[in-house]
């Protein structure tokens, strides 16, 4: 789309903090992060909301969320085991679609919060 924001992210017309890349998926950091850790993966394809998926976006929507857990470990979020056996670390994936659901830029895009608490309410 010639005015969408990811889009020219996607096309390196913006620059971005780009932390992963493949052929099919561009991941980078939130200009304005929510959490100590708060990065954005986005379909290099242009597809608007969540709500325009269908069946045939399957692959692309489980590759995006594949990838959440890959880039937690690589920026100190995953979900650890500590020595009593407890879970410690963490993060949080949302993706918004629509204007009622809080979307802002009208490309497909996963948000991955983590690092320390206090940002956890939001």
């Amino acid at each position: 789309m010639e005015n969408c924001l990811f889009c020219k992210i996607a096309a390196k017309q913006i620059p971005a903090s780009i932390v992963y890349e493949d052929e099919e998926l561009l991941a980078f950091k939130d200009i304005h992060p929510a959490a100590p850790v708060h990065l954005l993966v986005i379909p290099k394809l242009h597809v608007a909301t969540l709500s325009d998926c269908g069946d045939g976006h399957a692959e692309l929507l489980g590759k995006m969320l594949a990838l959440a857990p890959r880039l937690a470990k690589e920026h100190g979020c995953a979900v650890e085991v500590t020595a009593d056996g407890s879970r410690a670390g963490g993060f949080k994936t949302l993706i918004n679609s629509g204007p009622d659901g809080g979307q802002e830029v009208y490309h497909l895009h996963l948000h991955m919060y983590g690092g320390p608490r206090p940002w956890r309410g939001q």
